[in-house]
């Protein structure tokens, strides 16, 4: 490994060379010439592949309303929290945080509570000082995200504005919605940044946080099931015992003789 000293850095690759950022440096490796892969390898990289995968889509669905700084290892974090998680389990994506420095239960004492109706209960409590802090901003993020296609099916917003002033040091509790109809999972995140009196946020990553609290599967469409009524069976009427004619001969009835 060798280490990129140059005023203007790459990253990728370049002919047999690889440029990477690993800990806030530029690195070089070479390409191997021959690569042996077993058949675990082999499995653990396609693992790996969809993981990847599904990390970038989560990313890119929320980067147009997030507005916080996520920390540099933010991609590795995301990748490790889905293979813990499982590959299809989207529930596993829950109390992921976008910054991993703090988490929004800082700001509310606990996790708030995301119902299935599309409310956010934000619990009561006694507001604390942050610092020169005189505003905390709330912000929903709703997005449904169908990944059999991978595509963002939608989007929904809901801000609150919460004074940190000493006049109102007791938050009573408030509830917050979105609504995000349509195919796909709902992933539901909480954002809070503080913001000083010049009405500029507080760029300190102890002071602002975004997570998932909740993770809402596409209810399936149930087809109502018609009740059938049993057919009433036709009796059929009773034979007709058959009569043989008496035999005639030219209109008359002829008797027969023992």
């Amino acid at each position: 490994m060798a280490i990129l000293d140059s005023l203007i850095p790459f990253k990728g690759r370049l002919g047999n060379i690889i440029s990477y950022e690993r800990n806030g440096r530029h690195c070089l490796r070479t390409v191997p010439e021959t690569v042996r892969q077993t058949e675990n390898t082999r499995r653990a990289a396609k693992v790996f592949g969809a993981a990847s995968r599904k990390s970038a889509l989560i990313r890119h669905a929320f980067a147009p309303e997030l507005n916080i700084f996520p920390d540099k290892v933010l991609v590795n974090r995301l990748n490790s929290y889905i293979l813990n998680a499982g590959r299809n389990n989207h529930a596993g994506l829950k109390n992921f945080r976008f910054n991993g420095y703090t988490g929004v239960e800082k700001f509310f004492g606990q996790q708030p509570v995301f119902a299935k109706d599309g409310r956010l209960r934000l619990p009561g409590y006694k507001l604390e000082a942050y610092g020169d802090a005189v505003r905390m901003e709330v912000k929903l993020i709703g997005t449904r995200i169908d990944f059999g296609t991978r595509t963002v099916t939608g989007t929904d917003t809901a801000v609150l504005n919460i004074a940190l002033d000493e006049s109102s040091q007791s938050f009573e509790g408030a509830e917050m919605s979105v609504d995000v109809p349509g195919k796909g999972t709902l992933l539901v995140v909480v954002q809070v940044r503080l913001f000083a009196a010049d009405k500029f946020d507080i760029r300190d990553r102890k002071y602002f946080a975004a997570d998932i609290v909740a993770v809402i599967e596409e209810q399936p469409q149930v087809t109502p099931l018609t009740k059938n009524t049993p057919r009433k069976q036709l009796t059929t009427a009773p034979a007709v015992p058959s009569r043989h004619a008496a035999p005639t001969q030219n209109g008359e009835l002829l008797i027969q003789r023992e």
